[in-house]
């Protein structure tokens, strides 16, 4: 029997380094590749694999939202996640949503196999690094009071609409994206920032960066207000970043 795999992971290098080690594997062929969240259901619906390598790291929908609709669409889907994140809000979301397993991308070759075999095979997988981590976090836990942390503040839904607001999409483009309307994304939008204290868009991006949900503010993102708050809220971001080195020091 052969494996049908569907590769999600937008640096397209890595993307093709999975196939290559894949298709190197005996019993199992890569059928499709996608590079975001949304490409990657209408792949899965059209292919069926019988498993996804999932990156969290996705633009526009991110992973944890991906494997939440196929799964909720075509459980039998094995999910594998693939990604960089260990902390354990991205852990138990990932798992609580649906996925089957949970690997690093510095994971040896010995130990990505294992985790392939071990998902396609029906049983959960948890890398060791991984699982290290969420011990120790628990019996931290077990110690100290619960810490309440910006990320489990917010529910799935508005931690996709603050990626996505913070990508530099506008109310009615998030909404077009999530399939709900402005008026929707404009009260996630407000309730997100009420719930975070945030006071303006360029705390918004801010913690989106802080929280994971992207890489790096984009040139859209610039103009999240609007074509005349653009050039504002990028110096706006700057100067939150690091002090002002030209600032006349004290005397």
């Amino acid at each position: 029997m052969t494996y049908r795999i569907l590769i999600v992971e937008d640096h397209n290098l890595l993307r093709h380094g999975l196939r290559s080690m894949i298709t190197a594997l005996p019993s199992y062929e890569v059928v499709g590749e996608a590079r975001e969240g949304k490409e990657a259901i209408r792949e899965a619906l059209s292919l069926h694999p019988d498993m996804i390598l999932m990156d969290l790291s996705l633009p526009g929908m991110n992973g944890i939202e991906a494997t939440a609709q196929i799964k909720r669409r075509m459980p039998d889907i094995r999910v594998l996640v693939l990604t960089v994140y260990k902390t354990d809000e991205y852990v138990t979301e990932a798992l609580r949503v649906g996925a089957d397993g949970y690997v690093l991308k510095d994971a040896s070759y010995d130990e990505f196999v294992i985790a392939i075999q071990t998902v396609i095979s029906g049983k959960k997988y948890i890398c060791p690094d991984v699982s290290m981590h969420l011990i120790n976090d628990f019996l931290h836990r077990c110690d100290t009071p619960k810490a309440v942390t910006p990320w489990n503040k917010l529910t799935a839904r508005e931690r996709s609409i603050l990626k996505l607001v913070a990508e530099g999409r506008t109310n009615r483009m998030t909404g077009e994206f999530l399939n709900i309307s402005a008026k929707t994304v404009e009260k996630h939008r407000a309730n997100l920032m009420h719930k975070l204290g945030l006071h303006n868009s360029a705390e918004l991006i801010l913690m989106a960066l802080d929280m994971g949900l992207i890489e790096h503010v984009s040139h859209s993102s610039h103009g999240i207000n609007g074509a005349a708050g653009g050039p504002a809220l990028s110096s706006d971001i700057s100067s939150k970043k690091k002090p002002d080195s030209t600032a006349t020091p004290p005397e």
